[in-house]
């Protein structure tokens, strides 16, 4: 097995993990954000300072490389920015560092449909770039919008192992909830409703 020292051990092997919230910070610039740890400097000798400039031009056409043209200004906080757009902004990022294993941890979870088929959108241009791309969600039809290679884990072990076409989004939908079948799961509510019926409060 593969072993590494540290987070960046492993970005240096070329994988990077872009975490549900993105990892960026709301009142740092993109500029800023795309470069942290990394930042471009200018100057000479031991008087070095950041290079705005060059990082914030070339964090906007990393980003509207994928799409992104609303971000025109390297400048603007990413406070201001989408859910959708900061989830881009990380992961720009990391194929602008040379990842070549991109880990999205829940990346469409806070966010709603325009903003969520807005990543969609940026994973399916990763893969393109000949990107592997590990998408962890609990969200069936964003993975088999994306997938093409399923594995689906309950209580830390995998419990289904498939390739896309080979199982229905019921019987996903079945397998991520515990391995009851929903219309089993629909019959226990209904019960469970019918009898506390005289303890829901109306809705009139």
């Amino acid at each position: 097995p593969v072993v590494f020292e540290s987070p960046r051990d492993a970005q240096g092997r070329g994988i990077a993990t872009v975490h549900q919230f993105g990892g960026t910070y709301p009142l740092m610039s993109i500029g800023r954000n795309f470069f942290v740890g990394a930042e471009p400097t200018k100057g000479w000798g031991p008087v070095k300072v950041f290079d705005r400039k060059t990082a914030n031009e070339t964090a906007v056409k990393a980003v509207q490389e994928f799409g992104i043209t609303r971000i025109d200004d390297g400048d603007r906080l990413v406070g201001g920015l989408s859910g959708g757009e900061r989830q881009s902004l990380a992961i720009a990022r990391a194929v602008h560092f040379g990842a070549r294993v991109l880990i999205l941890d829940e990346p469409t979870a806070a966010l709603g449909v325009k903003q969520a088929a807005h990543v969609l959108r940026i994973v399916n241009e990763a893969k393109k770039r000949g990107l592997a791309v590990i998408f962890i969600t609990h969200q069936v039809m964003h993975a088999m919008t994306v997938g093409d290679h399923f594995a689906v884990l309950i209580r830390g072990a995998v419990a289904a192992d498939f390739r896309k076409g080979e199982k229905t989004r019921e019987e996903i939908t079945d397998l991520m909830a515990g391995g009851e079948t929903m219309a089993d799961l629909e019959a226990q509510i209904e019960g469970y409703m019918e009898t506390h019926e005289g303890h829901v409060p109306s809705a009139n």
